[in-house]
């Protein structure tokens, strides 16, 4: 009789056992599931953040390469239309030196000097000139002083009595890039008065650079 309870005991514990043992295998199959969706579902998030950070870093760098490739573009067309312009000039530049081999240029030189001396105000004067040009400055100078006195008597009452000279330092005489006129300067050299062709060129470039650029570029 003991022995038989002691077998029913032993039955019992082997049960408790079994059934404990299945309980913890199921929950830890169960835990183990679990823990591995989680990961799945995390590794997924972690891949798609990555994806859509590298998606986000190559729309990035696109964008940056199409502003660098449209700002190059531009810095190009810029250069273009400036390498133009600066052809307009230049060949402006020449048909301005063409004057200065024409038979009107005498009389030129007269009234830019005598435009100068108005501007300049000043009794002491150098004009200086292109190395070419000297002699036919020299011819026009006497022409040139007495229309200005003339002027200015007219307009001021005064009779002036300029002293003017040319070419005095030939270290200043004019380049040929003036493309021609005169440079007229007083009170050692602190007033100076721009008459060249260059500087009457570059201020009628100034002036028109509006329309020229809507000529030759509309579609701005």
């Amino acid at each position: 009789m003991a022995s038989e309870q002691i077998r029913q005991m032993v039955n019992f514990i082997l049960q408790e056992a079994h059934e404990k043992a299945n309980e913890i295998r199921v929950k830890t199959e169960h835990d183990f599931n679990l823990e591995k969706q989680t990961l799945v579902h995390e590794s997924k998030l972690a891949i798609q953040e990555e994806f859509a950070k590298k998606e986000k870093d190559r729309e990035i760098q696109e964008r940056i390469a199409r502003s660098a490739e449209i700002g190059e573009c531009n810095v190009k067309k810029m250069k273009l239309r400036d390498d133009l312009l600066q052809q307009l000039v230049s060949e402006a530049g020449q048909k301005c030196a063409m004057v200065t081999r024409g038979q009107n240029y005498p009389q030129l030189l007269q009234k830019l000097i005598v435009q100068g001396l108005i501007k300049i105000e000043e009794n002491d004067v150098i004009v200086y000139v292109r190395k070419d040009d000297v002699s036919v400055v020299k011819k026009v100078l006497g022409a040139a002083l007495a229309e200005y006195v003339e002027i200015m008597a007219r307009e001021s009452g005064i009779t002036l009595k300029p002293n003017v000279t040319v070419n005095t330092d030939s270290s200043k005489e004019l380049p040929e890039s003036s493309f021609g006129g005169v440079i007229l300067t007083a009170c050692h050299g602190k007033i100076v008065c721009d008459n060249t062709m260059a500087a009457r060129l570059e201020l009628v470039y100034d002036e028109l650079l509006p329309s020229i650029r809507a000529i030759l570029f509309p579609e701005d």
